[in-house]
């Protein structure tokens, strides 16, 4: 059984790095080959990291820990709120405040002041006031929620974050670092993995690879709270299991069906 089809890595456009000269020395392992000035993500290391940072996930979600989804690039924003609000788990797509981690007790009083507000909202309490204390009550509703809006639910330090594209999240990892928090993401070929316990080779880049990504982690925690035991992985068919050189092959297909200038928004 696997996790995602290699079909699904590949129609993502998941292999496709940045271009070569701007490569961090430190993804080389993962790298298959360099094709056009673009480096190749080796596809079969990449099944084989999700798998890992899958079983990681389960295992944290069956403990009743949380998975913190982060991306707050434009690409990503709309997959993390989906994907997290579909799995029930917190997320931060707008911007990551400092000491989100590090300062978990000041976040949460932010958060305890956007709950007085609604719950003011919600029970009237907004009647007896002046139109310019709604104004300014609503206003920062408004930025609170923006903010903090999808870790409001979020009562302790999570058991894992889920991190897409390192380089622009590099507080979040730093954050997680310095608590012990394991952190499960998606490194492009212009990323530093070392601080990464579980890093998974791919474009970080590509709505679609991105959306992917986000897909597969939701339904590790999905995967992981289901009583009925639903199975939400899939299987590889032989031919894609037997594949030596996925890197390769799914470049040229990609290419023959004019789908690199789509996929590759590096």
């Amino acid at each position: 059984m696997a996790v995602v089809t290699m079909k699904s890595l590949l129609e993502s456009g998941v292999h496709f790095g940045h271009q070569t000269k701007r490569w961090n020395p430190k993804m080389a392992r993962f790298i298959f080959t360099e094709r056009n000035g673009i480096h190749i993500i080796d596809l079969q290391k990449t099944s084989a990291c999700i798998v890992e940072a899958y079983e990681a996930v389960r295992a944290q979600v069956k403990n009743g820990k949380q998975i913190l989804f982060v991306g707050t690039k434009k690409q990503a924003q709309q997959a993390i709120e989906m994907e997290a609000k579909r799995c029930g788990m917190p997320y931060v797509n707008n911007r990551w405040l400092g000491g989100m981690l590090t300062n978990f007790a000041t976040i949460k009083k932010s958060i305890a002041k956007l709950k007085k507000i609604e719950k003011m909202e919600a029970d009237g309490t907004f009647a007896s006031l002046t139109k310019k204390e709604v104004a300014l009550l609503t206003k920062e509703k408004a930025k609170l929620e923006k903010n903090l809006g999808g870790i409001k639910d979020m009562k302790e330090l999570p058991g894992a974050l889920f991190i897409i594209d390192t380089k622009k999240e590099a507080i979040a990892v730093a954050e997680a670092k310095r608590l012990g928090i394991p952190v499960i993401a998606v490194v492009d070929t212009n990323c530093d993995p070392s601080d990464i316990t579980y890093p998974i080779p791919g474009n970080d880049d590509a709505i679609r690879a991105i959306a992917l990504f986000v897909e597969i982690f939701a339904n590790a925690v999905i995967d992981a709270d289901s009583e009925a035991g639903i199975q939400i992985i899939e299987s590889l068919d032989e031919d894609e299991t037997a594949a030596p050189e996925p890197a390769v092959e799914q470049a040229e297909v990609a290419e023959e069906a004019g789908e690199e200038e789509e996929l590759y928004t590096k």
